[in-house]
């Protein structure tokens, strides 16, 4: 396909990283991470090949929630650098062909900010209708209740002006009242703002929590379909190019709403949290069948959005999608302890340790995440396979520092190990054995394998953009896909499972005519006139194919010719 149109649309086929300012690089030697740290690792991530950089919230913060928890959005923490440090990481990031786009957390603020400390001055404040207030606590849905271990209500009464706050996640955390048209005002200018820095989309957070009905008052709310569009419009009147990613954790027949339904016009990208928890049930069971369906049942979005897979993110692994049974049976298999597990719906656990460290296996999932249809999002520390620290409260295991070296603070931070703002990992995934600057060094290390999943997966375009579907491998444990785009097709397949078999595909449109090149290692097999194919798979084995002429095939060394 022609490589213009990916670059139209850069989204579609993107490598999108998450990195946290304050766990990435300490420039300045405090302890915490900042913009000065961060602009010199820029070249560590133009290396591996990534093309969008997403950033954790990097705003002023009382820092309760991870700073989740924002006292002003028109600035940068002091403790993480200025305004002019923010865009000299954009300029440096931009010179190297990398986008980067922010969190946009505008479902709530902290307690702390000015517009709620205002608000709860008196009934009569000008910023009162910008939270959401009731005489009487509404009430509760237990399972509304999104961290069960803090909080047990969704209501926090204020005694000044003797009247309930709404609050979806933290007490800390006042809901602001995003149907009130000067709040939705003040969003399109806090997207504004940053988007003349530079940004190129945002990641919108808790998206179906945005505008709720959380009271009895008979007024009704705005449709938040038509928020998200309006949302949409005015982005792209500042930058056609820009994006919104959703973090959109529903079933697929309320999460398509979301695109836009088949018009595209609300947000570009949403996460597909359903086939990640199938995913994790697969791997559990060592069977493909759940992931297989997951796919099979995936609604296509909109004709220029995309979904963003991922396997890990900056949350608890999160598995409520799941029935309890198969919940239990990932919990068995991946988290048995109950420290391993938070909320009752999720792990705090890294992939690595997940899967004790088997090398093979972890290659094999980020094979499996880079040939899945959509765009894939990794979180940093993955790419080198760092593990979590169960030390920590909630989900911050695994926010940990990033580890480059094996020396110090794992080279993230030259101060004094007890300044460091967030202890580093200890034992086999600590720094002395994990860490970038030995596997940038290392053919056989996870870094550069993911390195070259990137540069194959940016080859394959048919991956993001083409009609996928999922083939029948008549073996329980592989999982095998195909997609195909103007004429092209790559297909890739997936051993689930710790024993060798044989892989019969059958590949309708395909004869004798054209061949299957594996473009991870050598090897190129020959097609039936009856589209059939049969090859071996390793344990826990990946092959990724391109079919064409024998003539235009890739490259193959075991080709004598």
């Amino acid at each position: 396909m022609r490589l213009s149109m990916t670059s139209d649309l850069w989204w579609k086929n993107a490598v999108v990283y998450c990195l946290d300012i304050e766990t990435f690089a300490d420039g300045n030697g405090d302890g915490i991470g900042d913009f000065r740290g961060a602009i010199q690792r820029i070249d560590h991530l133009d290396r591996m090949g990534v093309t969008c950089i997403w950033l954790m919230p990097f705003f002023p913060t009382p820092d309760k929630d991870d700073g989740y928890d924002i006292t002003d959005f028109y600035s940068v923490d002091p403790r993480l650098g200025t305004l002019g440090d923010f865009v000299e990481f954009m300029r440096v990031a931009r010179d190297r062909g990398i986008r980067v786009i922010a969190d946009l957390v505008v479902n709530h603020t902290s307690d702390q900010h000015p517009w709620f400390k205002e608000a709860r001055s008196s009934r009569n404040s000008r910023y009162r209708d910008w939270y959401i207030w009731s005489d009487k606590p509404e009430p509760d849905d237990p399972e509304g209740v999104v961290f069960p271990d803090k909080e047990d209500s969704l209501w926090e009464y204020d005694e000044k002006t003797e009247q309930y706050y709404y609050h979806r996640f933290y007490r800390f955390q006042p809901d602001l009242n995003t149907a009130n048209p000067e709040v939705q005002d003040e969003i399109s200018r806090i997207l504004g703002f940053w988007m003349e820095l530079g940004l190129s989309g945002f990641r919108v957070d808790a998206v179906p929590f945005l505008i709720e009905q959380v009271t009895d008052s008979g007024d009704d709310l705005p449709d938040p379909h038509e928020f998200f569009a309006c949302l949409r419009a005015f982005l792209s009147r500042r930058d056609g190019s820009a994006i919104l990613l959703g973090e959109v954790n529903l079933p697929y027949p309320d999460l398509v709403k979301y695109f836009g339904n088949d018009l595209g016009d609300e947000l570009t990208m949403c996460f597909d949290f359903i086939s990640m928890q199938r995913t994790y049930l697969s791997l559990a069971r060592k069977d493909a069948r759940p992931l297989a369906a997951a796919l099979r049942e995936r609604p296509n979005p909109p004709r220029d959005s995309q979904w963003a897979t991922f396997m890990r993110n900056h949350d608890e692994l999160t598995l409520d999608k799941l029935s309890d049974s198969e919940r239990e049976e990932i919990f068995a298999e991946f988290g048995p302890d109950k420290d391993m597990q938070v909320f009752g719906r999720g792990l705090r656990r890294r992939l690595p340790t997940m899967l004790g460290g088997d090398l093979e296996r972890i290659k094999m999932v980020y094979s499996l995440l880079f040939s899945l249809p959509g765009t894939p999002v990794l979180f940093y520390g993955e790419e080198i396979g760092m593990g979590e620290n169960l030390e920590l409260e909630g989900r911050l295991a695994v926010r940990t520092p990033m580890q480059w070296t094996p020396h110090r603070n794992g080279g993230f931070s030259e101060a004094d190990p007890a300044k460091v703002g967030l202890p580093i990992t200890k034992g086999d995934f600590g720094p002395e054995k994990v860490n970038v600057s030995a596997q940038e060094r290392d053919p056989d290390s996870l870094l550069a394998w993911i390195t070259r999943l990137i540069r194959h997966y940016r080859d394959c375009p048919e991956f993001a953009w083409g009609k996928y579907t999922v083939l029948d491998t008549g073996v329980d444990a592989v999982f095998a896909h195909r997609a195909d785009c103007d004429g092209e097709t790559v297909v890739a397949v997936h051993n689930l499972g710790d024993a060798e078999t044989e892989v019969e595909l059958a590949l309708e449109g395909l004869d004798s005519s054209k061949v299957l090149t594996d473009l991870l290692v050598d090897g190129r097999i020959e097609i039936g006139d009856s589209g059939r194919v049969s090859f071996p798979m390793g344990r826990y084995g990946c092959r990724w194919f391109r079919a064409s002429t024998p003539e235009t095939a890739p490259a193959d060394s075991s080709d004598p010719s």
